[in-house]
C-alpha cells in the first residue's frame, strides 16, 4: 500500500466515529493471502453426548452428481451434536422396509437416514428421504421435495434441519446463508455463501474497503458501507435483481447499518450534524430522523425483534457501553455494567439474548447476556473477536476472530459447548448470518 494511499485511509478513519474506525482498523491491519481457496470447517469444540448416526449414500438417477447424503453427513458432522457413523459401503435400500434396523443397533447407531434421489417431470428431480429411530425400531418421518439438479445441495440443507430439529428439538441451521468481507491483497469483497461457506459468489467488489454487510429481514438485500467515493457511504444492495442504490450519502461519516424488522428503515450511525449520532432512515423517504442526541459517539445500532426498542453503543458513560432507547420516545439505559468495554450488540430472533463482544485483560471475547435476568456469560477464548450475530434458529452465533495474525470466521453454541472455525486463504470479516 503505497503512501498516498495510507493518507488517504488516514484522513478517511480521522472523520469516522470511534467503534467504527476500530472496525476498520482491525480490517486494515490484516495482511492478505493471494489464493482463492474454499472454506474448510474445523470442529475445535463439540457437546458432550453426540448423537450416533449414519447417513447411508442416496440412489442417484446416474453416477457423478451431488449426493444429498454427503451435505447431510457434512452438515450434521460439523454441528459438533452428532457422531456419524460411516456407513461401510452402504447405499439406501430400494424401500425402508429393506433397511435392518438390528443390524445399525448392533452397529452402535441410533438413527438412520436413507434416500433416493429420482427423476421428476420437466427436467427436475424429487429427493426423497427417511430418517429411523434405531432403538425404537421406528420411522421418525419421511419427505420429499422436488427441485432442479442445481437446487440438490440447498434441499439437502434442509433435510438436515429436518432431522436436527426431529432428534434435537431445535431448528437446524444447515439452510441459512451468510455475508461476510473478504480480503484479498488490496481487494475488498462482499461475498454470500451457503451457511456451510459453500456456493460463495461476490456482490460486491472494490479497492476501497468494505464493511458492515446487513441482512434485510426477508433476506433479499445487503445494506453495507463502501468508501469507493473515498468517503463511508450506505449502499442497499438487491440481491434478487442484482440493483443498488446509496442510501446515505450525507455530510461526514454514514455508517454501520442496521434494518427495522419491517424493512422499511435502516437505523445509520451519521455524522452530519455533529459528532456521530444514531438516525432513523425512511427508505422510501431517504428522509433521516435523529434518535439519539448529545455529544457522546452513538454507532453500531440494532433493532429489537418486537421493533420496540434500538440497541446501540456509546462511550456516554465515559467507556463503550450498550444502550437501549425506546424507538417511541428515543429514551436510553445502559445494559452491560461489568467490565469498561463491550460493544457490537446482536439480539437473538427472539429477542430475549444480547450477544456482544467483551473486553477482559486486554482480550476480546464473545459473551451473551440473558435480558431477563442479566447474566453475562463468555463463549470464547480467543484474543480478537468481532461482529457476533446470531443464526436463525438462535442457537447458535457466527463472529470474525484472529487466528495465526489472520482474520476467520468461527461459531459458538449459545452455551459455549460447541465450537467451530472456517477457514480460508484471505481474511475474513465481520459475518452476518442471513434470515
Amino acid at each position: 500500500m503505497g503512501d498516498s494511499s495510507v493518507g488517504k485511509i488516514g484522513n478517511v478513519l480521522r472523520k469516522m466515529n470511534m467503534f467504527a474506525r476500530l472496525l476498520l482498523i482491525a480490517v486494515l491491519a490484516l495482511a492478505a493471502l493471494p489464493a482463492r481457496a474454499l472454506m474448510t470447517i474445523e470442529i475445535v469444540g463439540g457437546a458432550s453426548n453426540k448423537i450416533p448416526i449414519a447417513v447411508l449414500p442416496f440412489t442417484l438417477p446416474q453416477e457423478g452428481g451431488l449426493n444429498p447424503g454427503d451435505v447431510i453427513t457434512n452438515d450434521l458432522g460439523r454441528s459438533g451434536y452428532f457422531r456419524m457413523l460411516d456407513p461401510k459401503g452402504g447405499v439406501s435400500p430400494a424401500t425402508p422396509q429393506g433397511l435392518t434396523l438390528p443390524d445399525w443397533k448392533n452397529r452402535g447407531a441410533d438413527a438412520v437416514v436413507m434416500g433416493h434421489v429420482i427423476p421428476a417431470p420437466g427436467g427436475r428431480v424429487e429427493i426423497r428421504f427417511w430418517l429411523h429411530d434405531v432403538v425404537r425400531q421406528t420411522q421418525i418421518i419421511a419427505l420429499s421435495y422436488t427441485t432442479t439438479p442445481a437446487g440438490v445441495r440447498s434441499v439437502a440443507h434442509k433435510i438436515a434441519d429436518v432431522i436436527h430439529e426431529k432428534l434435537l428439538g431445535e431448528p437446524g441451521p444447515y439452510s441459512g446463508r451468510i455475508a461476510y468481507i473478504l480480503k484479498q491483497g488490496k481487494r475488498y469483497e462482499l461475498q454470500v455463501a451457503d451457511a456451510d461457506s459453500q456456493n460463495a459468489i461476490t456482490v460486491a467488489a472494490s479497492p476501497e474497503p468494505i464493511i458492515s454487510p446487513a441482512w434485510s429481514p426477508d433476506g433479499t438485500k445487503l445494506a453495507y458501507v463502501s468508501f469507493e467515493d473515498k468517503k463511508p457511504v450506505v449502499y442497499v444492495q438487491n440481491l434478487v435483481d442484482g440493483k443498488r442504490r446509496a442510501v446515505a450519502k450525507f455530510r461526514g461519516s454514514n455508517s454501520a447499518p442496521a434494518w427495522s424488522p419491517d424493512g422499511r428503515q435502516l437505523a445509520v450511525t451519521l455524522s452530519k450534524d455533529e459528532t456521530s449520532q444514531i438516525y432513523l432512515l425512511d427508505l422510501e423517504t431517504g428522509e433521516a430522523k435523529r434518535l439519539t442526541r448529545g455529544g457522546a459517539l452513538d454507532t453500531e445500532p440494532v433493532f429489537s425483534p418486537d421493533g420496540r426498542w434500538l440497541y446501540f453503543t456509546s462511550d456516554r458513560g465515559g467507556s463503550p457501553q450498550i444502550y437501549r432507547a425506546s424507538l417511541e420516545n428515543g429514551e436510553a439505559s445502559r445494559i452491560t455494567f461489568e467490565g469498561g468495554y463491550n460493544v457490537s450488540p446482536a439480539l437473538s430472533p427472539d429477542g430475549k439474548t444480547l450477544a456482544f463482544v467483551h473486553r477482559r485483560d486486554g482480550r476480546f471475547h464473545v459473551a451473551v447476556m440473558d435480558l431477563a435476568n442479566r447474566q453475562m456469560q463468555v463463549l470464547t477464548d480467543t484474543a480478537f473477536d468481532e461482529s457476533p450475530s446470531f443464526a436463525p434458529n438462535g442457537r447458535l452465533i457466527l463472529y470474525a476472530t484472529l487466528v495465526n495474525g489472520r482474520g476467520v470466521l468461527a461459531t459458538v453454541s449459545v452455551d459455549g459447548r460447541v465450537k467451530q472455525r472456517l477457514s480460508q486463504s484471505g481474511d475474513l470479516r465481520e459475518p452476518s448470518w442471513g434470515p
